[in-house]
């Protein structure tokens, strides 16, 4: 994989991040994710694992891989939402509060190297 190739994968992931939890991430998801199992947060994870697919289809050398791929994103992307989402509601964190925000940038790190993760499995593959 040449370094051009990485580097688009990595903006793509990026756009694909953007649309999924910021633009098209319905209140019903946002209001359900902290509740395990609830199908707000297995929709919005699928969400992710769908978009990520689509460009997991023109990278990854087979079609297994990415859908392997894409099937470990929605479980890690799952657990990363419902756990920011349990301590958000166990604190009792607002938008106002410092707690909020830290959780949320750490939740979004934890997106942007699960990112990392797939590319490094994109590598290892190819």
């Amino acid at each position: 994989m040449t370094l051009n190739t990485l580097l688009l994968l990595l903006i793509l992931f990026q756009i694909k991040h953007l649309l999924a939890d910021f633009v098209w991430q319905s209140s019903w998801m946002v209001q359900t994710k902290g509740i395990y199992g609830h199908m707000g947060g297995i929709c919005h994870a699928g969400m992710h694992a769908g978009l990520s697919l689509l460009i997991l289809i023109f990278a990854a050398p087979s079609l297994m891989v990415a859908l392997l791929i894409a099937v470990g994103e929605w479980v890690v992307h799952y657990h990363l939402d419902w756990y920011k989402d349990r301590e958000l509601k166990k604190h009792g964190y607002t938008a106002l509060q410092k707690g909020f925000w830290a959780l949320a940038g750490l939740d979004q790190f934890a997106h942007q190297l699960s990112y990392v993760g797939i590319l490094w499995l994109l590598i290892q593959f190819s």
